[in-house]
């Protein structure tokens, strides 16, 4: 599982042309899948989320959470983090796990997120997603779980 959080000043995810999720300052997270993953990963990666502290305090320190600051998360499911650019000039995806598993396994991060007492706003799964946002930093930060768990 890769998990790329933006912290944002805002996000915006729109489906033709209409808003279907969008949220003030928090993160934006963009969620993929590998076949290797399962339900087991989850509770870690999303309180590993909840957890992090890269908010700056009274001092200038990464001392606070998105809890301690009251932000909300954008969740988008997100297959191309598993393109593999090694050969030729198109990505490869056979690492991506397919939507039967993918599907599940995305709502289940998104329900794992509300369970740890987080709004959660959504993307569409498969849907083809216009994102808008503003980088807040910028502060991005890549967490795997074959480095995490």
């Amino acid at each position: 599982m890769k998990v790329v959080l933006q912290k944002v000043k805002y996000a915006r995810c729109i489906v033709n042309s209409e808003i279907v999720g969008e949220i003030e300052s928090g993160y934006l997270l963009l969620v993929g899948f590998c076949d290797s993953d399962d339900e087991t990963i989850i509770a870690k990666i999303t309180k590993k989320i909840v957890d992090l502290r890269i908010y700056e305090d009274s001092f200038g320190k990464m001392n606070l959470g998105i809890k301690d600051v009251g932000g909300d998360i954008l969740s988008i499911s997100q297959f191309t983090l598993y393109a593999n650019c090694k050969k030729g000039r198109r990505p490869s995806f056979v690492k991506a796990s397919k939507p039967n598993i993918s599907k599940p396994l995305y709502e289940k991060f998104n329900q794992s997120l509300e369970n740890l007492d987080m709004k959660v706003e959504k993307g569409i799964f498969g849907a083809d997603m216009k994102l808008e946002l503003l980088n807040d930093g910028p502060c991005t930060i890549i967490l795997d779980s074959d480095e995490i768990c």
